[in-house]
């Protein structure tokens, strides 16, 4: 049985009959830009967050860029992140005139590690008698920790903004594969000083194109970013900073405000499939199935194992026409274009490790339990044969 990696298909199958009229009405009003469903997408994400303020922008890349641009870092300031994360994290600290630098993650979650942070911090900082926290061998400030929600599983907030508190640092949330994730009854997004989503389409809230949103319980910070978003202007034609052209559109948003009604059903459905894929996989020695902390939920963007002889299996795997995936094969650390930030291999070890052991298996809300069982099957099978 062939199990494809993931299958928006299915999912609009289930509401076609609710998108396809509120597409329709938009092209009906010809008002594509800023309309009203954006403003209302705002309002329901927000209340569904728990964030105080949220402003729809083009993309998750964009909402990282903008939230780093309202924290005005000068040139070549400093923010602490992860290097097992996609590209746009570390790339936005760039884009914003930031340096990224960065910590171990922890190896049950994937996460950010807070010991790790804190060593960093502790080991090769130093902090100046006006407060300035500054990295001894670059002479960088260091501004802010951006800690990144991988796969659907919140980090350890209390830990991390204990550690911002204590160094005065902002905490800036990659949340953009985790909208609906809970920590300590908290969503992901709404505990730093903003944090920033993704609705690219294979998110668990996705659009039909890209989009993301920023969140802030900063009234001042809000209206900032809603300046940024459209060239740094309030008032058309007045400009008061350079800005972008960062807008959701109403199309976008339209099919967002369908998709966060269901979002939490779907989230559900991830869940069991998790669960299937757990007891499916239990007692192979090679396999490492998800750890989740029993403080938070995990949404499952992505169901990632830890598994021995990762590529032979993936190829297994394909073979058989099931797909899997690798998130991520080489960390930002050791990727060509951060080679000036002067990180060489052994530098990040449980991140490297993670790098080489770690495949993400066919997780969406509609997978049956079926397919979740030829996965499995077909892993038992790998490693069955290599016995």
């Amino acid at each position: 049985m062939a199990v494809p990696f993931l299958d928006l298909k299915r999912q609009y199958a289930r509401i076609r009959s609710e998108v396809e009229p509120a597409v329709a009405e938009v092209f009906s009003t010809q008002y594509f830009i800023l309309g009203p469903n954006g403003k209302a997408l705002e309002t329901e994400a927000a209340a569904y967050l728990g964030a105080s303020h949220a402003i729809g922008v083009a993309s998750g890349t964009d909402a990282l860029l903008l939230a780093l641009r309202a924290f005005d870092l000068a040139p070549n300031e400093g923010v602490l992140t992860t290097s097992f994360t996609f590209f746009a994290t570390a790339g936005a600290i760039h884009n914003a005139k930031g340096r990224p630098f960065f910590a171990d993650i922890d190896r049950a979650t994937f996460n950010l590690s807070p010991d790790s942070v804190r060593e960093f911090l502790a080991k090769k900082c130093a902090r100046e008698k006006d407060g300035t926290v500054r990295h001894k061998e670059t002479k960088s400030a260091i501004r802010g920790i951006l800690p990144v929600h991988l796969y659907g599983l919140p980090c350890d907030m209390d830990e991390l903004m204990a550690i911002a508190k204590e160094y005065g640092l902002f905490v800036l949330e990659d949340a953009c594969q985790s909208f609906g994730a809970v920590y300590k009854g908290r969503r992901s997004g709404a505990i730093g000083d903003a944090g920033a989503y993704s609705f690219f389409p294979t998110k668990n809230l996705g659009g039909a194109g890209d989009g993301g949103m920023i969140t802030t319980p900063s009234s001042e910070r809000a209206a900032r970013l809603q300046k940024l978003r459209v060239h740094g202007g309030r008032e058309r034609y007045y400009h008061d900073e350079i800005g972008y052209n960062s807008r959701l559109d109403e199309l976008q948003a339209a099919v967002l405000r369908i998709k966060l009604r269901h979002l939490d059903e779907w989230n559900k459905e991830r869940a069991n499939v998790a669960r299937l894929y757990n007891e499916g996989l239990a007692g192979i020695p090679e396999v490492v199935t998800p750890q989740v902390p029993k403080d938070r939920n995990h949404i499952y963007h992505q169901y990632v194992i830890r598994a021995k002889d990762r590529d032979g299996l993936k190829a297994h795997l394909e073979a058989r026409s099931i797909g899997a995936m690798i998130y991520y094969p080489v960390p930002l650390h050791a990727q060509k274009c951060f080679a000036f930030l002067g990180y060489k291999t052994g530098d990040l070890p449980e991140t490297e490790k993670a790098a080489a052991e770690v495949l993400a298996l066919p997780v969406f809300a509609e997978l049956s339990e079926a397919e979740v069982a030829e996965v499995c099957g077909a892993i038992r099978a790998f490693y069955g044969e290599r016995c």
